[in-house]
């Protein structure tokens, strides 16, 4: 083999694992750590060594548990006629067991920044949070009985990836629980919600006929649809209710600016992948409400 077929072939193998990632929902990861920072901002207890351990932590867990999912669906057969992505696993492009020790390898990773929070805080309890945290993780899809097959993934994302990543970040920081992070936990939770429950409702059809029971399976079409919707708006109504504690934080009501075309594509889409798109838009959405809430809190709004 030629240096020029091999340098194909490796370039090749690493987008194939990039992909793997699943690099259109690492903003969920992001977001709300963004948001518990800015809660800390707000109580004046802002510390960027925590925020990046922090940020270490969602990044690391969140492409574990992508890499996690791709082994566990893939060696269900569950992956086989999904529509979107391409899947390591269930395509065949990589060894199932290469796939699962890259999960684990990324779940050490999450633990080790997880440790340095515990050190540079002294909350030694978090060692617990963390290690829930990571078994939340692989029995997503991981084990003989997962939850995501029951219908309770968008649970247990609304309490991870809201109530634990926003609270949680704000917390370490600020050593005690303030009023905005709850506040901004639910919209980050409900963000990241509406992701996963997109991403189920494209799925559905196939789900169904594989045993998978998601949420979108046992909520039908219509009403999937209509609980999605709802998730998406509840981040627009905590920033109107959090703009009563902290006026500059009318800035969030600028993610209608994406929330409106994102429920427009949503409602007009007539095939399953159209809503590949609506994932990418919300994910990105969970990200820019963050942004915007840290501009808010920073004292750079519009009054």
């Amino acid at each position: 083999m030629s240096k020029k077929s091999k340098n194909n072939r490796r370039n090749k193998n690493l987008k194939l694992w990039i992909e793997g990632a699943r690099v259109r929902t690492l903003p969920l990861a992001f977001a709300p750590v963004l948001a518990g920072a800015a809660a800390a901002w707000a109580a004046n207890s802002f510390s960027w060594t925590l925020t990046l351990l922090c940020t270490a932590v969602a990044l690391f867990l969140q492409v574990g548990v992508n890499y996690a999912n791709d082994y566990s669906d893939g060696i269900r057969g569950t992956d086989a006629k999904r529509v979107g992505p391409l899947r390591l696993t269930g395509s065949g492009s990589a060894k199932p067991k290469f796939v699962k020790n890259t999960a684990f390898a990324f779940f050490a990773l999450a633990a080790l920044a997880g440790l340095g929070v515990v050190v540079v805080t002294q909350l030694w309890w978090l060692i617990a949070v963390g290690v829930i945290c990571i078994i939340a993780a692989w029995f997503y899809t991981g084990g003989k009985s997962p939850y995501g097959y029951a219908g309770l993934g968008e649970l247990a994302v609304f309490i991870f990836f809201g109530l634990v990543a926003v609270i949680g970040t704000a917390f370490v920081q600020i050593g005690n629980l303030d009023f905005l992070s709850p506040m901004l936990a639910v919209a980050s939770g409900s963000f990241a919600s509406a992701v996963l429950l997109v991403n189920n409702i494209r799925d559905r059809e196939l789900d169904q006929h594989v045993g998978k029971r998601t949420l979108a399976v046992k909520l039908g079409a219509k009403w999937s649809k209509v609980w999605f919707v709802i998730l998406l708006w509840v981040p627009a109504v905590v920033g109107v209710a959090a703009s009563v504690l902290y006026p500059t934080l009318v800035v969030t009501l600028a993610v209608l600016l994406l929330l409106i075309p994102i429920t427009l594509i949503f409602v007009m889409a007539k095939t399953p992948r159209e809503l590949i798109l609506v994932l990418k838009l919300t994910s990105f959405a969970s990200l820019a409400y963050s942004l915007l809430v840290l501009w808010g809190v920073a004292g750079i709004g519009l009054i």
